[in-house]
């Protein structure tokens, strides 16, 4: 068990070494246990524009994580997500715009609670790739993302 644990936790730390301003992992092998520095990046019940979140979706749960590249200088398609989700910008910075005007900006290292049902797109305005790794709250056979029609 403490084997299995310490391999979750370097894993983790590997992880970790990626997202600046996050958490760090220690393992000390002499003693047979591990610490953890843990910094909480956001915590809330609502998204980045003061929405309250939804409730999960009915069904089996399934968790879904992307790492999402947006080139410099490219726009993402008008969308909407019907899930919770939540992100971390690795890299490069990212601008979130709703339908309706709200805006946010993001650089590196910021954390993101995204907006549920509704419609928006991302642009990337830096001039390096913009990175983002997104965890989607989801149930089996059900869409994290919809893409408006047009």
């Amino acid at each position: 068990m403490i084997k299995q644990n310490t391999r979750i936790l370097a894993f983790l730390s590997i992880i970790l070494l990626f997202q600046p301003s996050c958490a760090t992992v220690r393992i000390r092998q002499e003693a047979n246990e591990a610490s953890i520095v843990v910094n909480e990046l956001v915590k809330s019940t609502k998204s980045w524009d003061g929405e309250f979140l939804i409730a999960y979706p009915q069904g089996q749960p399934e968790i879904t994580i992307r790492r999402i590249t947006v080139l410099a200088g490219a726009r993402l398609e008008t969308h909407s997500h019907p899930v919770i989700n939540a992100g971390v910008l690795v890299s490069g910075q990212l601008t979130v715009v709703t339908v309706d005007g709200k805006t946010l900006h993001l650089n590196a290292g910021d954390p993101i609670i995204e907006v549920v049902n509704t419609w928006h797109y991302g642009i990337n305005q830096g001039k390096v790739p913009a990175e983002i790794l997104v965890f989607y709250a989801g149930a089996v056979d059900a869409p994290i993302t919809v893409a408006r029609q047009r």
